[in-house]
């Protein structure tokens, strides 16, 4: 059985659970061609991202005339379908912040894919977020290629439904996927009752085998570890009054950052004029091993995010068998259970983020386990990444079937 993958830019560092999810569909027996848009602007550290990217054929890379060229070809081809989705492009465009010139490029674009559909026998595209991956995937499909669907992560998406057209990607879909519960609450606020049957809920999900044998938890000091793009949405500024307010009691509290991204130098400059330099350590963005040696050497994952679909990296930490500290938002409740497998703090409340770091601390070593080892059984039972893959190919299928 063959499908795509439509995807805006891809791989990303922070984006491996896509991969992961596309390797497990191949070992469900599909055959599945990568379709970015665009290759990543950083550089790619891990093997496993660095082995995709070889795999990916990127649509901008066909240039300006190769694109037009698609397009046009689809117009002498089929010019009512054609016709179909240059309106559907429009309205979409009209709708949205970036505009009607950037969703006749996306337009073009999905000429493109089309064509590679066509070429490669495809029958069914599946997309990542309901951004301009979507929409390409939905106007590809007006243009007369497969049936699609997409997976919503959040939060992006739930900030401006209407703008992203989620609605009418929505009806447009063989079927949509969410994420947790809350992301399939929120498309559900979108469309009519009789549409909701066709919002599936599959988990993003972890490899089992790569953590099948946590390292044992330390049992000295107080070691933190966050990881994530340092932007708005993540809430990392909100570790620094914290740590603040846990240096008096715990002065070796140490708080590692992983990743990067636009506020970067804003987190350093607030760090140092805190006082902290000490007690924080900036890695960059890690591979995954670097990242499992991350949390190996921690006692926890402290999440401070302001919004949130349902985070990878508390799922990777958890099954590395480390408690949790989160803030209580979007689909981290369905996870994250507070005083069971972690902690959980309202958005953007320093002090109660501190006090649930201070309740980790007098923990004796022994609790801390056992609060480890109820995080990791959690997680494998929810997310093994195989079994949610099987759910998504079972609605990947039946799709298939129904067209």
């Amino acid at each position: 059985m063959k499908i795509a993958y439509i995807l805006n830019t891809y791989p990303q560092p922070s984006h491996s659970f896509i991969r992961r999810e596309l390797q497990a569909l191949e070992r469900q027996g599909f055959d599945i061609t990568r379709l970015a848009m665009r290759a990543a602007d950083v550089p790619l550290i891990d093997a496993g991202d660095q082995a995709e990217a070889a795999r990916t054929t990127y649509v901008l890379r066909a240039g300006a005339l190769g694109l037009l060229g698609d397009l046009a070809r689809r117009v002498i081809c089929q010019p009512g379908r054609t016709l179909t989705a240059l309106r559907l492009a429009w309205s979409c465009g009209a709708r949205s912040e970036s505009g009607r010139l950037r969703h006749l490029i996306y337009l073009a674009e999905a000429a493109h894919v089309t064509r590679q559909c066509d070429a490669q026998g495809i029958q069914h595209c599946h997309a990542h977020f309901g951004t301009n991956a979507a929409t390409v995937a939905m106007l590809a499909h007006a243009l007369g290629g497969p049936g699609y669907s997409f997976t919503v992560h959040g939060p992006e998406e739930f900030d401006a439904p209407r703008a992203l057209g989620l609605r009418q990607k929505i009806q447009n879909s063989a079927f949509t996927v969410a994420i947790s519960s809350f992301g399939r609450s929120q498309l559900s606020r979108l469309v009519g009752h009789d549409v909701w049957g066709r919002i599936k809920q599959v988990h993003c999900g972890i490899e089992p085998a790569r953590f099948d044998d946590p390292a044992p938890m330390p049992k000295d000091g107080l070691r933190l570890v966050a990881i994530g793009r340092f932007v708005e949405q993540k809430g990392q500024m909100v570790l620094i009054p914290a740590l603040k307010r846990l240096v008096a009691d715990y002065p070796d509290v140490h708080l590692t950052l992983i990743g990067d991204g636009p506020l970067r130098g804003v987190l350093e400059d607030g760090i140092t004029q805190a006082g902290l330099a000490e007690n924080v350590t900036f890695t960059g963005w890690l591979d995954e091993a670097g990242v499992r040696t991350q949390l190996a050497a921690s006692h926890a994952l402290i999440m401070p995010s302001f919004a949130e679909g349902l985070p990878m990296v508390v799922m990777e930490a958890m099954a590395a068998a480390r408690p949790v500290i989160a803030t209580y938002i979007a689909g981290t409740p369905e996870l994250v259970q507070d005083g069971v497998t972690g902690w959980l703090v309202p958005a953007g409340d320093d002090a109660a983020l501190a006090t649930a770091v201070s309740r980790l601390a007098c923990l004796p070593h022994d609790a801390r386990v056992a609060m480890g080892a109820a995080a990791r059984k959690r997680v494998l039972q929810r997310h093994d990444v195989d079994v949610e893959a099987s759910k998504l190919a079972g609605h990947i299928r039946a799709a298939i079937a129904d067209r």
